[in-house]
């Protein structure tokens, strides 16, 4: 049984118009994220370790870049100061913003409306609009209290913290929201106190929203830039995105490839921590909850 040519055609050109064009699509776009992943993997392999030299297929192969990084930098410094104040606020702020949300949620108390309304109403404006304010702040900080003032981790812990509620408080909010009230009701009539309710029933069935809140904490912090330019100025105290805004600052050809090799280790806790939370931003809201 011979195909008639055309049939053969008729089916190519159905296939092409109706499937055959997501596949180049999807093609491109898969390019066009590699592309900078590709050009940054070649400069951190660049043996010259220059911008000028850097091609998009590397001509060479070797770690020279990366071992600079550390010798001729304080990358371990910044790597370990971004960890800490990244996971910390994360921590701190998801556990408040939770405790907040629970009781905005759950509780009728004067000042509950007006409490929202404010939160939502200092999100409008740029965090960077308080630089200043902050920095009149911490000035005197540092003269009464030198360990949480500039050039400390602790000092930006507690803004970031503080920076990171308003916006967590109403996500966690909205999700709180959508569990039915009879667990609460039937946990309370069984003894449970409003702690235990919390920890023992909400936070569980919560998992999702606290996974997407902390990996986006954990990212805006561990990236965020002008803040932390401001706060600190001591080579040893500084976070990665300063530390590294510092090395193409002034001489970015020289340096590109030591910055390329600093950029891929920067990258490793938040795919990290992607992979870490990632079944439970997958998962189910609340599936299964209220049955059995």
């Amino acid at each position: 049984m011979t195909t008639h040519p055309n049939a053969a055609g008729r089916r190519g050109s159905r296939w092409l118009t109706q499937v055959g064009w997501r596949h180049v699509v999807g093609v491109l776009a898969v390019a066009f994220s590699l592309f900078p992943i590709l050009f940054v993997l070649s400069a951190a392999l660049n043996p010259l370790g220059t911008l000028s030299s850097t091609q998009l297929l590397p001509t060479g192969a070797s770690l020279e870049n990366f071992g600079n990084l550390f010798a001729r930098t304080e990358f371990g410094n910044w790597f370990l100061n971004s960890l800490l104040i990244a996971g910390g606020a994360s921590f701190v702020s998801i556990f408040l913003s939770s405790l907040a949300a629970y009781a905005f949620s759950r509780m009728r108390f004067t000042g509950r409306r007006f409490g929202l309304l404010t939160l939502l109403l200092i999100q409008m404006f740029p965090q960077f609009l308080a630089i200043v304010a902050i920095f009149l702040i911490f000035t005197r900080v540092t003269d009464l209290w030198p360990s949480i003032g500039f050039n400390t981790p602790w000092g930006l812990l507690l803004l970031y913290m503080g920076g990171a509620l308003g916006m967590n408080t109403w996500l966690m909010k909205g999700f709180f929201d959508t569990l039915p009230r009879e667990l609460d009701e039937s946990a309370t009539m069984d003894g449970a106190s409003h702690a235990q309710v919390f920890f023992r029933i909400m936070l569980p069935l919560v998992a999702p929203i606290l996974a997407v809140t902390a990996l986006l904490s954990f990212i805006g912090t561990i990236n965020e830039f002008m803040i932390a330019n401001v706060f600190l100025t001591d080579t040893g105290s500084k976070t990665l995105a300063v530390g590294m805004f510092g090395l193409v600052a002034g001489e970015r050809n020289n340096n590109f490839g030591i910055f390329a090799a600093g950029t891929l280790l920067t990258a490793i806790p938040t795919v990290l921590v992607f992979q870490l939370l990632q079944r439970y931003i997958v998962s189910g809201l609340t599936a299964g909850a209220v049955k059995g």
